[in-house]
């Protein structure tokens, strides 16, 4: 109710509003959020327990969506949490952003794996703090096991195997171990050329977008980044952490807040929003701005 006694309406019919409730209610907190660090915001978060969760060339066209009415050279927070998925679409996803940003500033509350540290090299400035973080790139493949079940492995810990069984095989003049032929009997030389491409290509992808960005004119910083961040001897799982201060060390550009920082407890009240509407309505993912917003 306003200060002269009258009611304040939304908009919205009221069944429509009362539908939308929680998508009105966090759009008011981007607002607030860009009025206090004078940037417009677009946020892509995924729900991890939902089995489509992933980044897939699907996310374009809402994700199109949020940069509709940007305007160009435009200052943006983009807020990301993801899993990770293929590199491909993360490519298509940053292309589609490139031609409105001037600065742009990729803001992890919590997780960017794999495809989305990617995209956050992409970024001018990676804003995190102590519950962020990001994680190795290297290339995931799908590998039928001795049992017979699929599953995804590093490409390059795929194509060290083999090295590994090629020397074994020298050392014994010759000789295969029979154990290794399961594995073996379902590997063939377009397969192995994939793996090498497969590493070669988020190398260059995270080459080319740190040039961008972090490393205009240090091609070779940019290399020794992407090279730390494919190294599996470093980051042995795929899932290791990589907090603030460690993406720091690599040579990554991070703002660090303070969990009390005003600017980081907004963003944090924000993103508490977004995994709690995304848990109890079953959503996938959220793509949203201050003027739109689509669920999946």
């Amino acid at each position: 109710m306003s200060s002269t006694g009258e009611f304040n309406f939304p908009k919205q019919t009221p069944l429509y509003f009362a539908a939308n409730r929680n998508r009105y209610y966090r759009q008011e907190w981007i607002k607030d959020i860009e009025k206090l660090t004078g940037r417009r915001i677009i946020v892509y978060v995924s729900n991890f327990h939902h089995s489509n969760s992933s980044i897939s060339r699907d996310d374009v066209l809402p994700f199109s969506e949020l940069i509709h009415d940007l305007e160009d050279d435009s200052e943006v927070d983009f807020l990301l949490h993801t899993p990770g998925g293929d590199p491909n679409a993360a490519e298509q996803l940053v292309n589609t952003l490139l031609p409105k940003i001037k600065h742009l500033r990729v803001v992890v509350p919590l997780t960017a794996k794999s495809a989305g540290t990617m995209i956050s090299l992409f970024a001018d400035e990676i804003v995190m703090g102590d519950s962020s973080e990001l994680g190795p790139i290297d290339p995931q493949v799908p590998i039928r096991n001795m049992q017979g079940i699929m599953t995804y492995r590093p490409a390059k810990a795929f194509l060290k195997g083999l090295e590994a069984i090629q020397a074994e095989v020298i050392k014994n003049n010759g000789n295969l171990n029979p154990t290794y032929f399961p594995i073996l009997q379902s590997v063939d030389a377009a397969f192995i050329q994939f793996c090498r491409q497969a590493e070669d290509h988020a190398r260059n992808i995270a080459e080319r977008w740190l040039l961008r960005s972090m490393c205009i004119g240090d091609a070779q910083k940019a290399r020794d980044i992407a090279d730390q961040l494919l190294d599996i001897e470093k980051y042995p799982n795929h899932g290791s952490v990589i907090n603030w201060s460690e993406a720091e060390s690599l040579g990554l550009k991070v703002r660090y807040y303070q969990i009390n920082d005003t600017v980081w407890e907004a963003y944090w009240r924000l993103m508490s929003i977004y995994l709690t509407d995304m848990q109890t309505q079953g959503l996938a993912k959220v793509f949203e701005g201050s003027k739109n917003s689509v669920s999946v």
